[in-house]
């Protein structure tokens, strides 16, 4: 005789996330759910009150995946590593950007996740508001990062340099274009995916010459 696993609350989010994974956000529902766990939709609604609070589940389920910053210790590290941990989790789960920060009924793990931000900054030396306008400046630039990449014109395993080759832009019409892509790109093994590194530190610095600055500087 065959045992069934138990349905949990877990089992449901992990498999949700497994169907989003195949089909995109748009590919979740009770029912896909449930057939992905081999069960009838309408046990789903023991665990669950239906769709919206599935997607609230899902929506702490990708941020459970997120480093979370430690209060108290160096807020520059934390946060590099933080947004790293981001990028890695939202780049491994496309559907998750279309969820962050959009939920209104949040769960404990993005409540504890929000709170361990503002805590190591607040710790690091940033008053209430610059830690407020950080944490918003850090999220837009990972976000903003994350949808660029999976958004670019680019076949799998095309080099960019391959890609600007193809475009030909003529210099007389596009000098700048053209330089950076001579100087950049040509001969350089350049990657877009490497720029994420170079751009976070550009906002690290920033943020760093404001901590302890004068109000309004």
């Amino acid at each position: 005789m065959t045992t069934r696993t138990p349905l949990t609350r877990e089992r449901i989010v992990d498999a949700a996330a497994a169907v989003a994974d195949a089909h995109g956000l748009a590919g979740v529902s009770m029912r896909s759910v449930g057939k992905q766990l081999g069960v009838e939709a309408m046990s789903l609604y023991h665990h669950l009150a239906g769709k919206e609070q599935l997607l609230d589940e899902l929506a702490d389920w990708v941020f459970a995946r997120i480093r979370l910053a430690t209060p108290g210790a160096d807020w520059r590290e934390e946060m590099r590593e933080r947004a790293r941990s981001a990028r890695r989790t939202l780049s491994a789960h496309p559907w998750g950007l279309a969820l962050v920060e959009s939920r209104r009924t949040p769960g404990p793990a993005v409540l504890t996740h929000h709170d361990a931000v503002l805590g190591c900054l607040r710790r690091g030396g940033f008053d209430v508001r610059l830690a407020a306008h950080a944490f918003s400046v850090l999220d837009a630039y990972v976000y903003g990062f994350v949808l660029t990449e999976q958004r670019l014109p680019f076949e799998a395993g095309e080099r960019v340099e391959d890609y600007a080759a193809e475009l030909a832009l003529p210099a007389e019409q596009y000098p700048h274009l053209v330089e950076m892509v001579t100087h950049v790109v040509v001969g350089q093994d350049y990657a877009y995916g490497d720029e994420f590194e170079h751009g976070l530190e550009l906002v690290l610095d920033a943020l760093a010459a404001r901590v302890g600055a004068a109000p309004g500087a």
